[in-house]
């Protein structure tokens, strides 16, 4: 997404005219014949007319935590056991005196394992008040902004709210983060901490079950929703609960089986990924694989970014009373 900025001379400013003017033009005839969606590619155009008159600026962004299957979940048995539990030693006795006959001391009991069992953990957040679709098909990346605050209790979901953060992407824009301009992860990330919500990090992942895993994490000790970088990273999604094998909180190699996912693409319909589910609906594995792909996109590499899995990770929890609960 781009916000349009005021251009500095009049000579910009008549050549943007002109050839909105000639794109407009083709537009017409290209809605009239119905050629190969032309709202859609009459927008990439746009998009790119924008992106020559008044380019985003290079400045510097926000970094990227790279995650491994050793960094996730760490502290349990390779085997997905939790780790066994470590007796403290007993107190030395002084030389100095004898110490009388010491009473026997009960052995220590045991604290027993927990039961490896599948989990379905689910935040409870109203759609009404925290669900916002994407007032242009450009805005996911905002419009998930707003969810994750609404959530927080920190704005509201209507559209006069999505707006206002729209406005404000100027602060946030970077080339190095999205190099058509507008919106990408650390913008998302940048924008939640303006807004007063701290502790989300970017952070990248080599596989899925490793991204899934960490995230379902993250939201069971914060309870707070991570956005995800859906669509090779050209879409955002905020996932709200999962179901896995096991509490991967626990053991951590449980395996995530789905997510459930508040999409701002909602009640749209997508000509490559096609229909989008209502708020807080569960996405199951195969879904997962099937939208959840590593970054890929087409207008440039991304360093740290480049066919990793990425999302934008809660890392404090959430105050116990908000607005969406």
């Amino acid at each position: 997404m781009r916000n349009q900025r005021r251009t500095s001379t009049r000579t910009v400013v008549l050549v943007g005219v002109l050839v909105y003017a000639l794109l407009g033009t083709l537009m017409v005839t290209a809605v009239a014949t119905n050629t190969l969606e032309a709202g859609y590619r009459f927008n990439g155009l746009v998009q790119r007319v924008r992106l020559a008159l008044d380019p985003p600026p290079d400045r510097e962004i926000l970094p990227i935590r790279e995650m491994t299957s050793k960094s996730v979940g760490a502290g349990g048995k390779d085997g997905g056991e939790p780790a066994a539990d470590v007796a403290v030693a007993p107190g030395l006795v002084s030389p100095a005196r004898t110490p009388r006959p010491a009473k026997a001391t009960p052995k220590p009991q045991k604290t027993p394992r927990p039961k490896r069992e599948p989990i379905d953990l689910k935040l409870r957040f109203n759609p009404g008040k925290t669900f916002a679709s994407q007032i242009d098909e450009h805005w996911c990346a905002i419009a998930g902004t707003q969810i994750v605050l609404a959530m927080h209790g920190i704005l509201d979901n209507s559209d006069r709210v999505q707006r206002q953060i729209a406005g404000r992407t100027d602060e946030f824009e970077s080339r190095r983060d999205s190099h058509n301009g507008g919106w990408g992860p650390s913008a998302i990330a940048e924008a939640l901490a303006a807004y007063g919500l701290e502790g989300y990090e970017i952070r990248s992942y080599p596989n899925r079950h490793v991204a899934l895993r960490d995230a379902a994490i993250a939201i069971k000790k914060t309870r707070s929703p991570v956005v995800l970088l859906a669509w090779r990273g050209a879409h955002t999604w905020v996932m709200t609960g999962f179901r896995a094998q096991a509490d991967p909180t626990v053991f951590p190699k449980a395996k995530i089986t789905g997510a459930y996912i508040f999409d701002p693409w909602y009640p749209r319909v997508s000509t490559i990924w096609g229909p989008s589910d209502p708020p807080g609906a569960f996405q199951d594995w195969p879904e997962m694989e099937r939208n959840y792909l590593r970054w890929q996109r087409p207008e440039g590499s991304y360093k740290y970014r480049d066919g990793k899995f990425l999302a934008i990770v809660p890392t404090v929890p959430r105050a116990e009373q908000t607005a969406g609960g």
